[in-house]
């Protein structure tokens, strides 16, 4: 015998419907159904029975929902008159949910899933419905039965039957509809189908959540990726955490798996872990794991297969483990859905998803994903060497030339031709390639000299002595200009490795001698020559640093040394510059840049700015435009801190042109962002802005950077789609970098905690945008200057409030009107927020204390404008907040009495503290002079306030008919009506007019 009383059920069946969906939910409906049942109260039992149906729902047991909607459509046998009208809707709803239910239960007979599906269709006929909802069931029956010809006459009869209030609403009719033209392979008429939903403009508890997860695919295959990313953004935020969308999650996990975002489809796993089991409802449980499943390939075929996944039913699994886990359950269920269905349909349909392949290789998402550890590298075989095949001789000469000329060039792509030279010839009898003594010996010391190279700029411990073994080997063949470039290198790394400024000065005179060494008449001589000066020049500078520092630790420092050693280092540029702008343009650019660095690091932009220009051109006149590169993209940054955007734009815009050929990863991103920056400052480029963002964050986690440069390129990510109002974009991109922002100082960390506040706030998630709110307040509780810490509080009060955490926006509140007095000069930010506490004040109940504290708050707040005003009379902010507290104030003894009429006409209770006709009198009275003078400030500061001023002049016109005046409320709007016919034409809002003659025409029937 049940324990809980009648009062009990009813309230828990109040809090079930509104609680989470998943299985604590259902579990608790299930209690509240079994003790409505003990109860023998039919009435309470079949709500509880309704109850139970609508959780199962919204979970991944829905299919549980078939026995309490047994027993409920007896209860409408044995007794219809006891359905309400509500009631009888709603059973006959429910019945659509089976017929889903009954198709997603392999252990329901065919006969008997077809027997619910005639019954259906009996009681809607009977009923009066039409039968659009049944042909619909009938459609998805018929599909997955594999009776394609019924399925087509049913998808015919359904779109042809009318539509009544027991159909479908149009957001989820069009999910069926479009899923439809999809499984018959018409991708794009299954979009044009979606498209109301997808743009947001048909919706439902569940859409846009799952036809946004079901058009992934389709965009990919008609190569809409920028669509495909933005709905996959939008979404998963949608529908990640909910039981009852976790095929939807899968089909996001899907779409990770096949775009090159395995981390991301491994970090939405890890997400939904505890649903990594087996869900009652078999079909849910075969569209998520397939899901899964085909991740879970895609990491196996990348090699990592050994990485960990998420346990299933308790025992930790590796990708592997889990995939062949998840693999046999679900061909096991998707065999007895055939089985029971007499078609292999669900199975090849299954097998043909896990099985797909990439459909792009790589398409950056922008949110921050971990990388994944490179595959441990596979045990070599213990087997015989296998002789490479012969290279081919011509090939090879050729692939030599191009090398040869790209490292001449300075060429970017000159690393991976001299990669490939390597592994084709290769450099000893361990590369097993062959015969290695048939390669020219220049070749062989081109391919060390590479090596060597990158050995140097890796800051590898052998470096200097494959540089020199180089060095050798170009001297033995007669190569001298070769030999005096690797000299010249000896001196970098000796510097790159710490060596003594000596050491250094020694080695740059030996490359030099080896450069003015060489015979008059090579043709490299003067270029050796003045990279040896350059790179002199440029190494000094770092010496002299040195010395300087070692000086100053020495108590031997004489100031200025900074300033004496750039001026030197300018000096002898300049006359590097002079020497050789006619023979070497390319070499005078890299001078003439960082002659533009000098300039900026002595605060004087201005001389930066042609001399970057200058580097840039000779770069692009040598050949060498890869090279204007950089010198571009600083400029650009230099132009827009001196507020020249237009020629900033120009030279990103040229800096990217440039780029093409670059491998630096960190170049190619660096320009991109540079060049986003400033577009995000333009308020028709957006868009532009962050597509740049976007690419410039799949860069800098190519170069290893994505806590840093990554981060930025995905703050200004966030920024780009908020400015194109993307709010759940934004908001998806910034959480996912959050970390690494609040790492890079506390501005920072401020400002991206309110920017994710207001995205949140725009979103509709209060509670969440309070956190960040307060969160941010935290950051900056010792500062000096109240102002930050009391706006943020403020903000998150109002977003409390919002959530309705009535104490905690309470507190919040009264700490933002604490701070705000302590600044000393924020009157209407101290006003808003007693305004604020004023209503909160009469939030749960409006009661006599109550609406005392309230109306005090609300004289509080008109005493603070009066003072303010004492300094500024006339000022038209503060005038409009007295006027707008005077109007909250009467409206708040409107809710007063309100509360006393309601109250007053309900024959069962009486109010508590009853106020006499003459105490409501007077409140009313009190309420039309508050609206009349608010009125008059209104009027007072123009048409800008002419809604307000309606407003109270409105709310007071029916006031003065509930005090049996209504000519009077009438002749308030009649007189503003003709005023307002007197107003030149386009400055009254169309609305106003209309609304005030008909308030006029109730005043007065």
């Amino acid at each position: 015998m049940s324990t809980m009383t009648r009062e009990e059920i009813e309230q828990g069946l109040q809090e079930n419907r509104f609680a989470p969906g998943g299985t604590a939910r259902n579990a608790h409906a299930e209690v509240l159904a079994a003790a409505a049942e003990a109860s023998g109260d039919s009435e309470l039992f079949r709500d509880a029975l309704d109850n139970l149906i609508n959780s199962y729902l919204y979970s991944s047991e829905s299919t549980k929902m078939l026995v309490p909607f047994a027993r409920l459509l007896q209860e409408y046998d044995k007794d219809p008159g006891a359905f309400s009208k509500g009631d009888a809707h709603s059973l006959f709803w429910q019945f659509k949910w089976v017929a889903t239910a009954i198709s997603e239960s392999p252990e329901i007979p065919l006969e008997s899933a077809t027997g619910w599906l005639d019954e259906m269709e009996r009681r809607y006929r009977i009923a009066g419905y039409s039968e659009r909802p049944v042909r619909e069931s009938e459609l998805w029956f018929a599909d997955v039965i594999g009776d394609d010809e019924r399925a087509e006459r049913a998808y015919a009869r359904w779109q042809a039957a009318d539509r009544d209030d027991m159909s479908d609403c149009h957001a989820c009719e069009l999910n069926g509809q479009g899923h439809y033209a999809m499984l018959r392979g018409d991708d794009a008429r299954a979009l044009e189908v979606w498209q109301p939903v997808l743009a947001g403009d048909k919706t439902c508890a569940e859409e846009p959540h799952r036809v946004l997860a079901t058009a992934l695919l389709p965009l990919l295959r008609l190569g809409r990726f920028e669509e495909a990313r933005a709905q996959h953004l939008r979404g998963y935020r949608m529908a990640r955490g909910k039981e009852s969308l976790l095929p939807s999650v899968g089909k996001h996990i899907e779409f990770c798996a096949l775009t090159g975002n395995e981390p991301r489809g491994l970090e939405i796993l890890a997400e939904h872990a505890a649903h990594v089991a087996p869900l009652a409802n078999l079909d849910d449980r075969l569209s998520f794991h397939g899901g899964v499943l085909v991740l879970l390939r895609r990491l196996k075929d990348l090699g990592h297969g050994h990485l960990p996944a998420v346990p299933y039913e308790g025992v930790p699994r590796t990708v592997a483990e889990l995939y062949e886990v998840l693999r046999a359950d679900a061909l096991d269920i998707a065999r007895r859905f055939d089985a029971r269905n007499g078609t292999t349909r669900v199975s090849e349909r299954f097998l043909a998803r896990i099985g797909g392949t990439p459909l792009v290789d790589v398409l950056p998402l922008g949110v921050r994903s971990a990388a994944l550890p490179q595959p441990a590298p596979a045990a070599a075989p213990v087997a015989a060497p296998v002789p490479a095949p012969a290279t081919d001789g011509a090939a090879l000469a050729e692939l030599v030339r191009r090398a040869r000329a790209a490292r001449d060039l300075g060429h970017p792509g000159s690393d991976g031709l001299w990669a490939e030279v390597a592994a084709r010839v290769g450099t000893g009898p361990e590369d097993g390639v062959g015969p290695v003594d048939a390669v020219d010996p220049l070749v062989r010391v081109d391919v060390a000299d590479h090596r060597a190279l990158v050995a140097a700029r890796a800051g590898a411990g052998d470096a200097a002595a494959l540089v020199k073994a180089v060095r050798d080997g170009y001297r033995a063949l007669g190569r001298e200009e070769r030999a005096a470039l690797a000299e010249l290198r000896l001196a970098s790394v000796a510097a790159q490795s710490g060596a003594a400024p000596g050491e250094i000065r020694e080695l740059l005179a030996v490359a030099l001698r080896a450069a003015e060494a060489l015979d008059a008449d090579e043709p490299l001589r003067v270029r050796r020559i003045a990279l040896a000066e350059l790179s002199a020049i440029r190494l000094e500078s770092y010496l002299r640093s040195l010395e300087a520092t070692d000086a100053h630790d020495h108590g031997h420092g004489h100031g200025h040394g900074q300033d004496r050693g750039h001026g030197e280092l300018a000096a002898e540029l300049t006359a590097f510059v002079a020497a050789y702008a006619q023979s070497l343009p390319d070499l005078v650019a890299e001078a003439e840049e960082m002659l533009g660095r000098i300039a900026l690091s002595e605060g004087d932009p201005e001389r930066a700015v042609p001399l970057l220009a200058a580097a840039a051109a000779r770069a692009i006149a040598a050949g060498r435009p890869w090279q204007a590169v950089d010198p571009l993209v600083l400029r650009a940054g230099v132009l827009t801190s001196l507020g020249r955007p237009e020629e900033a734009e120009e030279d990103a815009r040229s800096g990217l042109a440039h780029a093409g050929e670059l491998t630096d990863a960190e170049q190619q991103a660096v320009v991109r962002l540079t060049l986003a920056d400033i577009l995000l400052e333009r308020a028709d480029a957006a868009a532009e802005a962050a597509e740049l963002a976007l690419t410039a964050a799949h860069w800098f986690d190519q170069a290893g950077l994505t806590a840093d440069g990554g981060a930025q390129a995905r703050l200004l990510l966030a920024r780009a789609y908020a400015h194109q109002h993307r709010n759940a974009d934004a908001a998806e991109v910034l959480r996912s970098t959050l970390p690494d922002l609040l790492e890079h100082g506390e501005q920072q960390a401020l400002a991206v905690r309110e920017f994710l506040g207001d995205l949140l706030r725009e979103l509709g998630e209060p509670r969440e945008a309070a956190e960040q709110y307060l969160l941010a307040a935290e950051l900056v509780k010792g500062w000096e200057d109240p102002r930050p810490q009391a706006g943020l509080a403020q903000s998150a009060a109002d977003q409390l409030s919002e959530a309705r955490l009535t104490p905690e926006a309470v507190a919040a509140y009264e700490r933002a009107l604490e701070l705000h007095r302590l600044s000393g000069d924020a009157p209407v930010a101290e006003v808003r927020v007693l305004r604020s506490l004023a209503w909160l004040a009469i939030r749960e109940e409006v009661s006599a204390t109550g609406v005392a504290r309230a109306r005090a708050l609300m004289a509080e707040a008109a005493g603070v404008l009066e003072t303010a005003r004492g300094d500024a009379p006339d000022s038209p902010e503060l005038r409009s907040e007295l006027a707008q507290t005077w109007h909250q104030l009467a409206q708040v003894l409107d809710r007063w009495v309100s509360v006393h009429v309601q109250e007053d006409e309900d024959e069962d209770s009486g109010p508590a503290e009853a106020l006499g006709d003459a105490e409501l009198t007077a409140l009313r009275l009190e309420e039309v002079l508050l609206w009349d003078r608010a009125a008059g400030v209104y009027t007072d500061l123009g048409g800008d306030h002419l809604a307000e001023r309606f407003q109270c002049l409105n709310n007071a016109a029916w006031t003065e008919r509930e005090l049996g005046r209504p000519e009077a409320g009438a002749a308030r709007l009649s007189a503003l009506i003709e005023e307002l016919r007197t107003w030149p034409e386009g400055t009254v809002p169309e609305w106003i007019l209309p609304r005030a003659e008909r308030t006029v025409a109730h005043l007065t029937d």
